[in-house]
């Protein structure tokens, strides 16, 4: 592999799993987010750029997807087998919905960006020095 076979492949799958975990696509190490979805402008550890990733509302589209198929079939489910009251059922699956929403949305948002990172989109293509 030439150097400039290896600067043009970057991993995908470990980029993702990185990114899932809300760290640098790059190094593994660095927080990607400093809130709850801010990105930062770089990583403080191996100081690649990420200012420039554009998530925009895939991680929300991609949160909506996940909750809903996992929720819906949860919900009929619970409503065919346990008949509860339906003020009970609204108000546990509302309350699943929320928590599992926080949950995935900061950790599709660093999937998002880890793609970008390995796929060299949207500025991630330049050489960092």
């Amino acid at each position: 592999m030439t150097q400039d076979t290896a600067q043009i492949n970057r991993e995908m799958k470990p980029a993702m799993l990185r990114g899932w975990r809300r760290r640098c696509p790059n190094c593994g190490s660095g927080p990607l987010l400093r809130g709850y979805l801010k990105l930062r402008e770089s990583c403080p550890v191996c100081g690649e750029a990420l200012h420039h990733a554009r998530a925009d509302d895939g991680p929300a589209y991609l949160t909506i997807l996940v909750v809903g198929h996992i929720m819906a079939p949860l919900i009929h489910v619970a409503f065919t087998t346990y008949r509860p009251d339906p003020l009970v059922l609204a108000t546990i699956f509302s309350v699943g919905c929320v928590a599992l929403s926080l949950y995935l949305l900061p950790r599709l948002k660093g999937l998002i960006v880890a793609i970008q990172w390995a796929k060299r989109m949207h500025g991630f293509g330049e050489r960092n020095t």
